[in-house]
């Protein structure tokens, strides 16, 4: 797909336009690697749009047959069927709403998906390893509803309309008539949300139960197993749909972070995480063993191509040093011998966090973006940020639920999740 090219106008009709937040794919660190591709990008802004292209339920109709479906279904309006048997399809009709504004999101690249994303692969470095063999996320996975009028309430609901503006559940999906005798339904693979429990995104914040989320905008506690598991007979959870600032959506293949407008303010810029980086640099911390100059690089891809040497954590200890020889262990890379405190453990090179999305408030005004870093990938962040992150477990394929770093989705470890840096100068003495 040729990437999408924004002309000045374009731009300053985006700077015009009313924003409501940002959609942030976990696991990619500022862009997904290669750079961002259209529509397929690792953060997405939502803005409202010049039209509103909101949609709300209008009437149900029971059908008796195919035909009766057919006509409703290719109708020049949007529409969910539910097949309850062969003979029996109820169809929901819905009509354009002025007061609200619609994105979706999956897999398809079709027009109609605002918001493209793929499966996550933890670690990724190319382009060609995002490619895996079979995604598990939906084509039209869900869609965001969000009021065109303050303070710009934003809802999740499983499930995108297609190209014929559909909705289909088939008769072996889940579905069922809620109290109010309307139809509802949840997708195939599912779609979760988890908020957080707390005012602001911060280290006060503190993680609650994977919900999942309906066609219908329900919210539902998690049962054992989801094909025996009652919806009708079951109330809703007390938890709704309503997207607050760190709620975090899981697509089955991948994990989008919601950032508020209001809570975008308190996140450190690009520019000031560079600048960090840049003071940090500019200390020239040196290694203890070879006495060089080290450099923390912003742009890790291509890091393979300076000369300059990179900087190492030992991430049991945090006692950052150059990619020296010394204290391989039976000729084992990852067991390598700290030669100022002999912990052994494995010397990894330090990446910098640079998605600021990923940044929570800090505990001090003066807490740095560089003092800390996750393990075992060594993705540099703030003590905040890498505290509240290791708090917080997301689905992980058919692991389970696993704590990650925000920066590459690799698994964090569960006795030490992530690890102070120390220098040999003392350049963070005051973290």
């Amino acid at each position: 797909m040729m990437p999408d090219i924004t002309t000045n106008e374009e731009l300053q009709q985006q700077q015009q336009q009313i924003k409501y937040g940002e959609l942030v794919v976990l696991g990619y660190n500022g862009q997904i690697p290669s750079g961002d591709r259209g529509r397929r990008k690792s953060k997405f802004q939502l803005r409202q749009r010049t039209q509103a292209n909101g949609l709300k339920a209008q009437r149900q109709h029971l059908c008796k047959n195919a035909d009766e479906v057919q006509k409703l279904t290719q109708a020049d309006f949007h529409s969910i069927s539910y097949t309850l048997s062969r003979n029996q399809t109820v169809v929901v009709q819905y009509a354009f709403d002025e007061d609200s504004d619609m994105f979706q999101i999956g897999r398809s690249s079709e027009n109609q998906i605002d918001c493209i994303v793929m499966d996550t692969v933890a670690g990724a470095k190319t382009f060609d390893d995002l490619t895996v063999p079979q995604s598990t996320i939906s084509r039209y996975a869900c869609r965001i509803v969000v009021s065109r009028h303050s303070p710009y309430t934003a809802r999740i609901f499983a499930a995108g309309f297609d190209a014929s503006k559909n909705i289909f559940l088939g008769e072996k999906s889940i579905k069922w008539k809620n109290d109010r005798n309307e139809m509802d339904g949840v997708t195939t693979n599912g779609i979760l949300v988890m908020h957080s429990e707390g005012d602001q995104f911060d280290t006060n914040s503190k993680p609650t139960k994977w919900k999942e989320v309906s066609v219908g905008g329900s919210v539902f506690d998690l049962g054992e197993g989801r094909l025996k598991f009652n919806y009708q007979l079951t109330p809703p959870s007390n938890t709704d749909n309503i997207l607050k600032d760190g709620s975090l959506i899981d697509l089955c293949g991948a994990t989008l972070l919601w950032r508020s407008v209001e809570g975008l303010k308190n996140t450190p810029t690009r520019r000031l995480l560079e600048m960090e980086l840049d003071q940090l640099n500019s200390k020239k911390p040196q290694c203890p063993v070879g006495l060089n100059t080290l450099i923390i690089k912003s742009q890790p891809f291509s890091s393979t191509s300076s000369t300059q040497p990179n900087a190492y954590v030992y991430v049991l200890c945090g006692h950052v040093h150059g990619n020296h020889k010394w204290g391989v262990k039976n000729d084992n890379s990852e067991s390598r011998e700290c030669p100022l405190c002999r912990t052994v453990g494995p010397l990894i090179p330090i990446i910098p966090g640079i998605e600021p999305a990923f940044y929570i408030i800090p505990n001090a005004d003066n807490e740095s973006t560089t003092s800390y870093c996750f393990h075992p990938c060594g993705h540099m962040t703030s003590q905040s940020t890498a505290l509240y992150w290791s708090k917080i477990k997301v689905p992980y394929g058919t692991k389970g639920l696993k704590s990650i770093c925000p920066f590459c989705s690799i698994a964090l470890s569960e006795t030490k999740p992530f690890v102070r840096l120390i220098f040999q100068d003392s350049i963070h003495s005051r973290q």
